[in-house]
């Protein structure tokens, strides 16, 4: 599984891996239940690569986050995105030290965290994030 190919669609819970382009647009497959669907141009969606949280030095790419998280957890389930906000916000302060709390909402860190969940639930590579983070540090 590739994290390049990895996106969410807004309206549509869980992550989706991209199979291959139409005209109109892609043919994804759930990581939670491996159905297949299309995705056209008009649903909103978010490339997993391209997301990133704020810190009050910079931007953290979600690879990044990722990471810090299959490290501590040493690439198994995190807490589950449905703790209280002070539990959540607790753990992901020692993920992801200088988060802006005033940037990052509680709903962002749930996303994050269940995210985290199903890719660490459908046996993803972690270890893979490390040259992802890499590429984009480069940038």
């Amino acid at each position: 599984m590739d994290f390049s190919k990895i996106m969410a669609v807004a309206g549509k819970p869980g992550l989706f891996q991209i199979l291959s382009q139409t005209k109109t647009g892609v043919i994804v497959q759930s990581i939670i239940d491996g159905k297949r669907m299309p995705i056209t141009a008009t649903n909103n969606v978010s490339l997993l690569e391209n997301i990133a949280i704020y810190t009050y030095e910079e931007e953290v790419p979600l690879a990044k986050v990722l990471k810090n998280i299959a490290d501590k957890e040493n690439g198994k389930e995190a807490i589950s995105h449905k703790e209280s906000a002070k539990a959540l916000t607790s753990y992901f302060s020692e993920v992801l030290p200088g988060y802006d709390d005033e940037r990052v909402y509680t709903s962002n860190i749930k996303k994050v965290i269940q995210w985290y969940n199903i890719l660490a639930n459908a046996d993803f590579n972690f270890a893979s994030l490390t040259e992802e983070v890499a590429t984009n540090e480069e940038e």
